[in-house]
């Protein structure tokens, strides 16, 4: 019994005429009245009479055919959730992310996605990059965006984007009219600076040591966008990635950039025991030009 017989099956008892299943099928009406004798083989009894030129079904063809309208009802919900699938209008995403994406930037482009995407359920944790790597590792997310470097590309882990450091004042601060900043600029400063634990502190200090410039280090805070608001309100400048300058545009902050270059990298994650989802690919896809498409290039490492 093929699924090709029960489908002219039930078009034979939908319109009570080979003719009109044929047409309904796009198929031959040979072909039709094929397949239906094939299933009457298959079956072991008769399943249409023909009375004054039209097909009369029989009692047993009037019970098969409920069971075959079920059956092939549920065949066509797995073709549409197939479909569904492929075209990316179905599935859920569970993304982690640390906070310098999880603010602002990744809800915005997770509402460009959902544009085309409108069925897709989604949902944003916000964690240290750290606490996001775990979470991926043990597989309670589907993909995670971290402020991590990667030594090299994988299946499982790739950068998602390189940007440059950008210096972040009041745009009524006396260095907001440079074009670049350098570190002797900031000589002097009162300078917001992320805790010791997060790496970049650990350079950024390593990089003013190395031209012996020396800045009065008073206040930290643990994430970027918490160093922005520092600085709006007259407590220092300070450098930070040029996706959280985004996210603070028009704030009464000026972001200009800062030489010698310091690169922020910004990577993906999927959990290594599985492959990741055309769902998740399509997302990690959007994400990307959505970064390139939003920041300033000038930000951008190539």
């Amino acid at each position: 019994m093929k699924i090709r017989q029960l489908e002219a099956f039930r078009a034979v008892m939908q319109w009570q005429t080979v003719t009109r299943a044929a047409e309904s099928l796009h198929v031959s009406q040979p072909a039709v009245t094929r397949l239906v004798a094939d299933l009457e083989e298959s079956v072991g009894f008769a399943l249409f009479l023909r009375v004054r030129g039209r097909l009369q079904p029989t009692a047993e063809a009037e019970a098969l055919n409920e069971e075959v309208e079920r059956s092939l009802l549920g065949m066509e919900r797995i073709a549409r959730t197939a479909d569904e699938i492929r075209s990316l209008q179905r599935g859920a995403l569970r993304i982690a992310a640390a906070p310098a994406l999880a603010l602002s930037f990744l809800p915005r482009a997770i509402a460009t996605f959902l544009r085309e995407h409108s069925d897709i359920r989604i949902s944003l944790a916000n964690h240290s990059s750290r606490t996001v790597v775990d979470l991926v590792v043990g597989e309670r997310c589907d993909v995670g965006f971290v402020v991590l470097p990667m030594s090299h590309s994988s299946t499982h882990g790739e950068q998602l984007i390189a940007t440059r450091m950008v210096c972040v004042m009041r745009s009524d601060h006396r260095l907001a009219r440079k074009k670049v900043i350098r570190p002797a600029d900031l000589a002097g400063e009162h300078f917001v600076s992320h805790p010791h634990a997060i790496e970049s502190r650990l350079h950024i200090d390593a990089l003013f040591a190395s031209y012996g410039i020396e800045r009065e280090l008073q206040v930290e805070t643990q994430v970027s966008a918490g160093i922005c608001a520092m600085v709006a309100a007259g407590l220092g400048v300070s450098l930070v990635d040029p996706i959280t300058a985004l996210e603070h545009r028009g704030r009464g902050l000026t972001f200009l950039p800062f030489e010698p270059v310091m690169v922020t990298e910004f990577s993906v994650l999927t959990p290594a025991r599985r492959t990741s989802s055309m769902l998740v690919s399509a997302f990690v896809d959007h994400v990307r030009r959505f970064a390139v498409q939003e920041l300033d290039p000038k930000f951008v490492s190539t």
